[in-house]
């Protein structure tokens, strides 16, 4: 069977690189017409099950994490479950060696319309509502001036910055005592001058290492819509963060990716017909949505919250709840260690909040 996806990204490129383990389908991989430019960016990732491949590609990795507030820091470790950083680039260009050995052909497409007897899937991004929750950010490679970081330890979120604009923590993964990529990322519905970002960068690394950038080596910036988000064409069916695969409100997607690619292939292999789900489960996706209904409207408990979540877990079941493989009694663990009065009054906003229409 002729099957095309719409889209090259990286969901597309992952399924272009398994097309050998998917009986009877021809795959094409249709770049679209205006597409914008794609633009390398670091990927972060732990390494559970069936992401070798993916190792293979990373640049650097961690066995030890920490989350940190103005009042605690808590560090996570796990050798299992170590995590990784690698650069889009050489994972699409990996994928695309692949995909092009099991014989998946790469076309450029030039009108919107498609081929009606073929299967098609869309992996362009989804649209979110109005006023959606977004994750920001502007991240920059730097070289500071003396040798001040921990090359061990990733920080994946320190508050220690303004939080006058929403849930603000900055994300720094060391290279080595004087390389690392910092981010300034936040949570909230308004996309700030770009200026803000670098400037709390400076300001961090000043007031927390009493360093100073020597050399920005790269940049990247991004915008996450959090939340229930529509297809981006609701008349073709999905693949990737299009069909669901965005953690709704963390915005963690590659695990997911893989894990909605990986049983679409299990059910193709069985004879069943190729389909792409969101690989979330329901209670997962519901206790999001008050998180972010929280972070929402009262976001200074945010530093509060991930700081007990950080605090109650082990690193292997803070990797298990992060990437979707968490139990009854995991979830309850995270339950039980979150400031009651704040969710509680997320449950009650978020069960009489409007749902809004989405920006086609």
């Amino acid at each position: 069977m002729k099957t095309h996806v719409i889209g090259d990204g990286i969901a597309a490129m992952m399924l272009a690189s398994m097309a050998d383990r998917i009986p009877q389908h021809e795959i094409s991989i249709l770049h679209p017409e205006g597409a914008p430019m794609a633009r390398d960016h670091m990927l972060g990732f732990w390494n559970t099950e069936g992401l070798e491949f993916a190792v293979d590609c990373s640049r650097a990795s961690w066995s030890k994490w920490s989350i940190i507030t103005n009042t605690k820091t808590s560090v996570m470790h796990s050798e299992k479950h170590a995590y990784h950083i690698m650069h889009k680039a050489d994972f699409v260009q990996n994928a695309r060696n692949k995909a092009e050995e099991h014989g998946v052909s790469f076309v450029e497409q030039k009108a919107s319309k498609t081929n009606k007897e073929a299967l098609t899937f869309d992996s362009r991004p989804p649209r979110a509502s109005p006023n959606a929750m977004l994750q920001h950010f502007v991240g920059q490679e730097i070289e500071v001036d003396k040798a001040v970081f921990d090359a061990s330890t990733a920080i994946l979120m320190d508050f220690r910055v303004d939080q006058s604009h929403g849930m603000h923590f900055v994300y720094l993964l060391p290279y080595s005592p004087t390389q690392a990529l910092v981010e300034s990322t936040l949570f909230s519905t308004d996309v700030l001058d770009r200026e803000y970002y670098t400037n709390t960068i400076i300001d961090y690394l000043h007031d927390h290492y009493g360093a100073s950038i020597q050399r920005v080596i790269h940049e990247e910036q991004g915008v996450i819509p959090m939340g229930t988000l529509s297809p981006h064409d609701t008349n073709i069916p999905g693949l990737g963060a299009n069909a669901g695969a965005i953690r709704p409100a963390s915005g963690y997607t590659f695990v997911f990716i893989h894990q909605q690619i990986q049983r679409a292939v299990r059910r193709a292999q069985q004879g069943k017909p190729l389909r792409f789900k969101r690989p979330h489960k329901a209670v997962d996706v519901w206790m999001d949505s008050v998180l972010l209904t929280v972070l929402r409207n009262w976001p200074q408990q945010g530093p509060q919250l991930f700081e007990r979540m950080a605090a109650s877990l082990t690193g292997d079941e803070f990797v298990r709840f992060m990437s979707g493989q968490a139990n009854w009694r995991l979830r309850m663990k995270v339950v039980m260690a979150m400031p009651k009065l704040p969710f509680i009054k997320g449950v009650s906003k978020h069960l009489f909040q409007r749902p809004q229409k989405v920006v086609s």
